[in-house]
């Protein structure tokens, strides 16, 4: 059963001719940024991966990917979840240098998502990846370029009103960076969603850092696949979102897995019987580059910068009895 909350007296400010409107003028103004910010190069990527490549992302590890079987192979194909590892492989195999990266929209179905006012089983995002070099492998490198994402997300709000001046979001620049541990010690009474809301809704602009391995408690701030992020180098951008007034992720990202972080992490996660997959095998055995890269929510941006208060009013998915007819009667219009 999905979940729906409606922000006490909510219109939205913007019809929805006005709203696609704003979404083109958002994503060309976003890509420009994001691109110059990190050089960025946009490419073609897949829908679907063979599932024994070990390509696809596993999420937390319990998402069920939607396969399908192909006519005229004897193969099956799978809905990406995400293009983590085929990011990687891509930048090798298009000959890109260090210091330079790739990004491309992503389109997925997560079929097991659970529905609410931010989730929806169709995940559109601007997935990216750049090479870094040994040197630039580490945590101060990463607090630099989720920086320059921040400060992308924030110039697109400002082109964003001024062209539409009834929106009245404010974002806050300045970044607080901060561990699972350090907010697991601030709150140790509550769960990882509680944590962040009580800190977002001090700090407003945040990124939650070293998601994965398990805290002192014994259990993880959040669940992370063990052979992409290095748990140690990775966290999520969020924003408070005023209109819902909770913790409003935007992005996940991190500096990926070398050797050493993959064999850790596939033991640590009782994962080891990927280390055959020819993604793993290639990895462990020295032949990607190292990289860094994430995806930022394609959707959530919009729902954050147009002032939204549900998913399904800047994309077109599928849903519920439920949430149509609360929608319907509280004048939030589906697309």
């Amino acid at each position: 059963m999905s979940k729906i909350t409606v922000p006490a007296g909510y219109r939205s400010v913007l019809n929805i001719y006005d709203t696609q409107k704003a979404i083109e003028t958002l994503k060309r103004t976003f890509e420009q940024k994001l691109c110059l910010a990190l050089n960025l190069t946009r490419v073609s990527a897949p829908l679907f991966v063979d599932p024994a490549s070990g390509m696809n992302d596993d999420l937390s590890g319990v998402e069920r990917a939607v396969v399908f079987d192909i006519k005229d192979t004897d193969r099956e194909a799978a809905i990406v979840h995400s293009l983590a590892k085929w990011k990687r492989v891509a930048l090798r195999d298009y000959g890109f240098s260090a210091g330079e990266g790739l990004y491309t929209d992503m389109n997925a179905i997560r079929r097991d998502e659970e529905m609410d006012n931010l989730h929806s089983i169709y995940t559109d995002q601007w997935d990216w990846e750049k090479i870094i070099t040994p040197e630039t492998r580490n945590i101060e490198y990463l607090k630099t370029v989720v920086k320059c994402i921040v400060g992308a997300i924030c110039e697109t709000a400002d082109v964003l009103k001024c062209r539409y001046p009834q929106l009245n979001v404010d974002l806050c620049r300045e970044v607080t960076f901060v561990t699972s541990q350090e907010l697991e010690d601030l709150y140790p009474d509550k769960t990882g969603k509680e944590r962040e809301n009580l800190f977002l809704k001090e700090h407003k602009t945040v990124f939650i850092m070293q998601i994965g391995g398990a805290l002192r408690s014994g259990k993880p701030h959040d669940g992370r696949a063990p052979d992409y992020d290095d748990w140690t180098l990775n966290g999520d951008i969020m924003f408070w979102n005023e209109r819902l007034d909770c913790a409003f992720e935007i992005s996940s990202m991190g500096i990926r897995v070398d050797e050493a972080a993959m064999d850790r992490q596939l033991n640590l996660a009782n994962a080891n019987n990927r280390r055959e997959l020819p993604f793993h095998k290639e990895l462990l055995a020295g032949k990607l580059p190292l990289t860094m890269g994430g995806g930022i929510g394609q959707s959530r941006l919009s729902m954050l910068l147009l002032d939204k208060a549900h998913i399904g009013e800047v994309q077109v998915s599928l849903w519920d009895e439920n949430t149509k007819r609360v929608c319907a009667e509280n004048g939030i219009v589906l697309l």
